[in-house]
């Protein structure tokens, strides 16, 4: 009855979430002195700090995630994906309760929500803001700002948007929530 449910709230935000791919245009360069993917420091659902000097080489899809959204259910394509490409791609996701309370937990709440729930084996990252605002964590602000990243203003909308950053780490790709992990357009960049 749950995945029946889960189903009929993700058909139904899949209508009213519309659709979008945003691409990095060709001509665009980042500023020499724009600070990069590979800047970043940020601290694990754990609480370890990560260098994301690791994860040059590889595209890292870039997911703000909530527990309590209809479009949780993406959690299994996420992990489905990141098994399939993780010799190639990185999943890191980023907990928010910036759109309706949907994810009210504490770090440790969601770890072990999403560890029972789904098995994730991806990256997690402490509880933060994704939406632009005084607290928005600094990733954001890069991923947000076209001043940052060369060419993006886009802030994710709701739950479960993405971003791609290539094996340079340069941002490519802004989803909506409505594009799954396993769709055309992802597995096409990969």
């Amino acid at each position: 009855m749950k995945k029946i449910i889960a189903d009929i709230k993700y058909k139904f935000l899949s209508l009213i979430v519309p659709k979008a791919v945003k691409t990095r245009p060709q001509n665009i360069t980042v500023p020499k002195d724009a600070k990069t993917f590979y800047d970043f420091q940020l601290k694990s659902i754990e609480g370890k700090i990560i260098d994301f000097t690791i994860y040059k080489g590889k595209k890292v899809l870039i997911v703000n995630i909530a527990s309590q959204c209809g479009f949780t259910p993406q959690y299994e394509e996420l992990e489905e994906l990141y098994q399939k490409h993780n010799d190639k791609l990185v999943i890191i996701g980023f907990p928010a309760n910036n759109f309706g309370g949907q994810e009210p937990g504490s770090n440790e709440e969601i770890a072990t929500f999403c560890q029972r729930n789904f098995g994730l084996s991806f990256q997690l990252f402490e509880k933060s803001s994704v939406v632009k605002n005084a607290e928005q964590n600094p990733l954001y602000q890069w991923l947000s700002n076209k001043e940052q990243n060369g060419w993006n203003n886009k802030a994710p909308n709701w739950n479960f948007c993405k971003y791609l950053i290539n094996e340079k780490g340069e941002l490519i790709k802004f989803y909506n929530s409505s594009v799954k992990p396993m769709s055309p357009e992802i597995i096409k960049e990969l």
